[in-house]
């Protein structure tokens, strides 16, 4: 991504803040390294890697302003935060919640908006193929088929009624999609960049020469990549075909489970009333 940003002559700053990386394949400009280390602080506090991970992310947050310091160097150039992946930080512990609050206070909006991005998709049948076809995973629609497959599980079947519930909220909010990138192929990595840079605003801020105006960047949609999806499919899944069998399956599974609701509709009792709405 750094070479490819730099390709475009856009002047990046790479900031990593990830403790454990330690040998990094791209030159950072700022590195937590500098402040603390995951290797020291195991070998002098006697903790494992999870243990260390936090306690260097909470000294972090503790010293922000040499964090702060760092970051005015780079002025307005196109800052990328390499962050850690313990997902422990970000769902047990507040150091990143932290570390994120502080930026805000200094004019960095780091939580939303955001983009989802399905990485390292080349790699995405090495355990095995798809039970859905790679357009339900990056839209994240009719989720019935998914949940068609869960209860097939007799360890998850225990959770219908959580990923039911969990299903229909996602369904609900309409706000879940998700990006395709493989870092080795071009067009991947420039349709990642796009969504990003128009999802935090950096196209209409005529930051580059090469910017296009800010109506034509607001009205452009999603059509011109409407067949990405289905070429990365066949380009990356051995098995592209459609996956006709279990979407079939899944159909007669939501069609069974809207024929168990209309079922335990009560009958209206003598005398009363149905109240109808305007588009019924």
């Amino acid at each position: 991504m750094y070479q490819f940003l730099n390709g475009m002559e856009r002047k990046t700053r790479i900031v990593n803040l990830d403790p454990a990386n330690e040998i990094l394949p791209y030159p950072t400009d700022i590195s937590i390294l500098e402040l603390i280390s995951l290797e020291d602080t195991m070998e002098n506090l006697q903790l494992g890697p999870n243990g260390g991970i936090i306690y260097c992310m909470e000294y972090l947050a503790d010293n922000m302003d040499w964090l702060e310091g760092k970051l005015k160097e780079c002025g307005d150039d196109y800052i990328v935060f390499d962050c850690p992946g313990q997902v422990e930080l970000y769902t047990h512990n507040d150091a990143m919640k932290r570390i994120l609050n502080k930026l805000e206070k200094i004019g960095y909006r780091l939580e939303l908006p955001h983009v989802n991005v399905l990485s390292k998709i080349d790699l995405i049948e090495s355990y095995g193929r798809l039970p859905m076809s790679l357009d339900f995973y990056t839209n994240v629609q009719d989720l019935s088929f998914l949940q068609y497959h869960l209860s097939q599980d007799p360890f998850l079947k225990r959770f219908q009624q959580l990923n039911k519930a969990l299903c229909d909220l996602i369904e609900d909010f309409g706000l879940v999609g998700f990006e395709t990138l493989c870092i080795q192929d071009k067009e991947s990595v420039t349709k990642v960049v796009r969504a990003i840079d128009k999802a935090g605003g950096y196209i209409f801020g005529g930051l580059e020469e090469a910017n296009e105006s800010i109506f034509m960047a607001a009205m452009r949609t999603a059509s011109e990549w409407d067949n990405v999806v289905q070429d990365v499919q066949e380009m990356y899944l051995e098995n592209s075909g459609p996956h006709e069998d279990l979407e079939r399956f899944a159909r007669e599974y939501r069609m069974e489970e809207e024929e168990e609701q209309g079922d335990s509709v009560p009958e209206r009792k003598e005398g009363e009333k149905k109240v109808t709405f305007a588009d019924e």
